[in-house]
């Protein structure tokens, strides 16, 4: 187990993968869309705490996790983000499909047994196997609680889900809050080390139109932004997935992406 505090800069990886989606594939576009949403000129860098992400010891973009295209490796995810922590970087992901987050979040566990996940998403994602796939980007979090690898699991913004994802709930002692009991939700955030995991369908498509799966009332920008900084534990890690570019209008989805990249790096970033 890690002894030490990550304390930056915070590494960007791109981890562009999308071999497991159930729907439609794109979102392994979604880190190269996201990165060039950050460095577009009619923007800025700059967080809401007047961070500039370029300034020295902030942030550091470390590229791609390579995959060998003949070979199926998710290890190559988890032995990226392990060297990331080993560096004393906290990662910041960007996906790619939902299903990354059980092997970057597996290379967390390896470190700490304490780290709650704060999970917001339109669906659960805890299918035993969807489709038959046990990689599934429907199926990640199922793979880390049957492993009891995170002490709680809290979903904010579940409004799709099943009998069988309801039965697999309550099995792993899963919080789940939809849209409407947002404020239930805040109330119960966890202290300690976090993991957030954005799905960004976990938005109402008004707000993240470029995603496979539609699931309209969802929850706000507004709302997201505000359980960023309202979360009382230390975030060491996330990740925002599923944003899939050949469905975005506009780079809406894109240009969104890159304000929570801005915020998470606030509030992911060690006190100076």
């Amino acid at each position: 187990m890690l002894t030490a505090t990550l304390c930056g800069p915070i590494a960007l990886l791109g981890i562009p993968w999308d071999a497991h989606s159930s729907h439609a594939r794109g979102p392994a576009a979604g880190p190269a869309a996201i990165r060039n949403a950050l460095a577009d000129g009619a923007g800025n860098w700059v967080n809401s705490r007047g961070q500039d992400l370029r300034d020295a010891g902030l942030l550091i973009d470390i590229g791609d996790v390579a995959f060998d295209p003949e070979v199926e490796d998710i290890d190559a995810i988890t032995r990226a983000v392990t060297a990331q922590l080993a560096l004393g970087r906290p990662v910041l992901s960007l996906g790619g499909d939902h299903a990354l987050t059980w092997p970057v979040f597996r290379a967390y566990a390896e470190q700490w047994s304490d780290i709650a996940i704060v999970h917001i998403d339109a669906h659960p994602d805890l299918h035993d196997a969807f489709e038959g796939d046990p990689l599934s980007h429907a199926s990640p979090f199922a793979r880390i609680m049957e492993r009891r690898l995170a002490p709680r699991l809290v979903q904010i913004g579940i409004r799709a889900s099943d009998a069988h994802q309801w039965a697999q709930a309550a099995r792993f002692g899963v919080e789940t809050f939809a849209p409407e009991r947002f404020g239930d939700a805040l109330a119960c955030l966890p202290t300690g080390r976090v993991y957030l995991t954005i799905d960004l369908d976990g938005l109402d498509p008004a707000f993240a139109p470029g995603v496979n799966h539609y699931e309209p009332g969802g929850l706000t920008m507004r709302e997201l932004l505000a359980l960023i900084e309202a979360l009382p534990g230390t975030i060491v890690g996330a990740d925002i997935v599923e944003l899939c570019p050949p469905r975005d209008h506009r780079d809406m989805t894109a240009k969104l992406a890159a304000k929570l990249v801005k915020e998470l790096v606030g509030r992911m970033s060690p006190p100076r």
